[in-house]
């Protein structure tokens, strides 16, 4: 089975702060797994784009490493049309949109450091879960 995930904006800049830990380990595996696929939209791209963005001011990162990560997640990613909106399910309107993304593309994870932020998604059939714990499921980390 092929898991379907939205990866939150956090774990990504996670991944760019760092080569260390399991947010980079998971965003070098995207489009190289057999074990999941990752789900974007259009909202969800431009997200991920404004805060790696905010990075190059704070790290060494520049526009163009940061241009070529959004370039290849646009390019393996899944793109899913989002034509409902339900809002507001939970406290912050940007993850809404990641649960409208993970709802509309039948997701069964999104991947975050903020599970607290995904309240009562199960109803949904989608469980919020951190890089760590994914990577652990899939059998990428033991």
């Amino acid at each position: 089975m092929k898991y379907r995930v939205v990866v939150d904006t956090n774990v990504l800049v996670s991944a760019l702060r760092s080569r260390d830990g399991a947010s980079f380990l998971l965003i070098s595996l995207l489009g190289e797994s057999d074990k999941f696929d990752i789900y974007i939209s259009v909202a969800m791209v431009l997200e991920y784009e404004d805060a790696a963005k905010r990075l190059i001011e704070k790290t060494q990162i520049t526009e163009d490493v940061v241009d070529a990560v959004i370039d290849y997640i646009c390019q393996i990613g899944n793109e899913q049309q989002v034509f409902f909106l339900w809002r507001p399910f939970l406290k912050d309107p940007k993850d809404d949109m990641v649960l409208e993304l993970a709802v509309a593309a039948g997701c069964n994870f999104i991947i975050t450091y903020n599970k607290q932020d995904f309240k009562n998604i199960e109803e949904f059939g989608i469980q919020a879960i951190s890089p760590v714990e994914f990577l652990r499921m899939i059998g990428v980390l033991s």
